[in-house]
């Protein structure tokens, strides 16, 4: 392998070695020590790569983000289908947060952290409005091709679809068998079916503020 390949392949194995550590003690108990021992390197690997525990869990943030947004792409070309959009996202983060129980534990962690640490809040957040806008970006693509004027700032969609996500993940690390699977694509066909409702009404001019009279 090549410097720059052995380098991926050092991250890669600590961020791997850091979930399962992180996993089995929690985000104040964990160590890099123990990260580095997971992974079969010592703590002089860690910190050529990673500057601390926070960075690393960042560095395994943006892949999951990365991985979120080619799944949203790819549920926006599946279909011309609004319903058939909405299905394809839900049933892809439903499979998503169930494949990976133990990250989703660890990111409402590092979100309970952050919220006490304004460094790290910072950090967090600036990948958060990243992420938010890039879905901005994929709903606005469609609005386009679609030929429909979005009926509320793209900004604000993308934030609401992403509190509905983060409280379905919540709700489901709480209470798996109480939360159905299929309720998180009830929740985003309401959605956006209300959005749908709202500028179809905008482009025949109505408004839907005023009462009959």
């Amino acid at each position: 392998m090549t410097r720059k390949e052995k380098q991926a392949h050092t991250r890669s194995c600590l961020m791997e070695a850091a979930a399962r550590v992180f996993a089995r003690r929690g985000l104040q108990q964990a160590s890099i020590d123990e990260v580095a021992e997971d992974a079969g390197f010592t703590k002089g690997a860690f910190y050529a790569n990673f500057k601390s525990k926070e960075e690393l869990f960042l560095a395994m943030l943006d892949e999951r983000f990365a991985e979120r947004i080619e799944q949203i792409e790819r549920a926006t070309t599946s279909s011309p289908e609004l319903e058939t959009q909405v299905r394809t996202a839900s049933d892809d983060f439903v499979r998503y947060i169930a494949s990976d129980p133990e990250w989703q534990r660890l990111f409402f962690e590092f979100a309970a952290y952050a919220a006490r640490n304004e460094d790290f809040r910072e950090e967090l957040v600036t990948r958060y409005r990243a992420l938010q806008e890039r879905i901005a970006d994929v709903y606005r693509r469609s609005c386009e091709e679609a030929g429909i004027e979005p009926p509320l700032p793209l900004a604000h969609v993308s934030l609401m679809t992403f509190a509905m996500a983060n409280g379905f993940a919540l709700e489901k690390l709480l209470e798996r068998d109480a939360v159905p699977d299929d309720l998180y694509s009830t929740m985003l066909t309401v959605f956006f079916t209300g959005l749908a409702t709202l500028a179809e009404e905008a482009a025949a001019g109505l408004d839907t503020g005023s009462v009959p009279s």
